[in-house]
């Protein structure tokens, strides 16, 4: 007897494929990628060129990096608000303990950010605080501590082998973009070929049933706190690198929002349970594109903001709408 479950199924069409929320979720931001830049090919001058898109992709990069590691703490069900904070306080230890030589100076620097992420995964996993409320903590205190390190001052950074991280590049790629790839590439071998990455995302799913299976709930979501608080460090090293100078009062404003961004409209959904690595990094290459476009076409910073914002609910209402189905 043949039931109407064996019938082969037919193929979607491409126009019912547009109606669904599912593959906006999927590929709308590569889709959004490729309508910026043919727009710029067709009406922007210059912006297809290969200085501006190198300088497009320098601008990204930490933006890439702190997206990156959002993208695993989200993938768990959380938040983490202190990455601007993070970038900060990196910023003002640097100079500190340069006279100490290169290697020692970048090692306090991740060091802080991993203390950071420790504490923030404590709060989170040990103590049972939301991780909104967890981070909110450092996102206030992390700068202020960070102000207090430099004295409130902005610090010139001299040393060429800093300088180099921000300035120089390999086989002509800035060596910040090439940063960037092979942290994209670790995070991705990371959740797709790792046990951790796994439970990150069995965690992300459902944390009650991953505890009664055994998974190390607690240690994993400390873990991937402290690989955003170490992600975060690096971003602010590099953008104090490319800048030239620590500046922890305005260094890393507003990387949180930046970041969330790059992860939700790259198809991450909030409530966890899934990691899209290649669309964290589309992400982030759009909102940069859409604002370099914004401002070639000399309309106001704030026009940015509210296409972002759009941008944003639209990403939103698309993985609502693919989970009511």
């Amino acid at each position: 007897m043949t039931t109407q479950a064996t019938l082969p199924r037919p193929a979607a069409k491409p126009l019912a494929r547009l109606r669904d929320p599912a593959w906006y979720q999927e590929y709308g931001v590569y889709a959004a990628v490729a309508v910026v830049l043919l727009f710029n090919a067709l009406f922007t001058e210059h912006f297809m060129t290969a200085d501006n898109l190198r300088t497009q992709l320098v601008q990204v990069a930490p933006i890439v990096i702190v997206a990156l590691g959002m993208a695993l703490v989200i993938g768990t069900e959380g938040i983490d608000l202190s990455v601007g904070s993070t970038m900060a306080l990196a910023a003002a230890l640097l100079p500190l303990y340069l006279g100490y030589g290169l290697v020692p100076a970048l090692l306090i620097a991740l060091l802080a950010g991993a203390v950071v992420g420790a504490i923030n995964g404590t709060l989170v996993s040990l103590v049972g605080l939301q991780p909104i409320v967890a981070t909110l903590a450092l996102f206030v205190g992390g700068r202020g501590l960070a102000l207090v390190m430099a004295d409130g001052q902005l610090k010139q950074i001299v040393n060429p082998d800093i300088l180099a991280l921000g300035t120089g590049s390999f086989l002509g790629i800035p060596t910040v973009v090439l940063i960037a790839g092979v942290l994209a590439l670790a995070v991705a071998f990371l959740v797709q070929r790792t046990t951790f990455g796994r439970q990150i995302v069995a965690i992300g799913g459902n944390r009650s049933a991953s505890a009664l299976s055994g998974l190390p709930v607690k240690r994993v979501l400390i873990g991937v706190y402290i690989l955003c608080g170490v992600m975060a460090a690096l971003a602010g090293i590099l953008a104090t690198a490319r800048l030239t100078a620590s500046d922890p009062s305005s260094l890393g404003t507003l990387m949180e929002l930046s970041a969330i961004t790059a992860v939700v409209v790259g198809g991450t959904p909030l409530n966890g349970g899934s990691i899209r690595v290649l669309g964290t990094v589309a992400g982030a290459l759009l909102m940069q594109l859409l604002r370099a476009t914004l401002v070639k076409h000399d309309l106001p910073d704030s026009t940015a903001q509210i296409a972002q914002a759009a941008i944003i609910i639209a990403a939103v209402y698309v993985a609502r709408e693919r989970r009511s189905r």
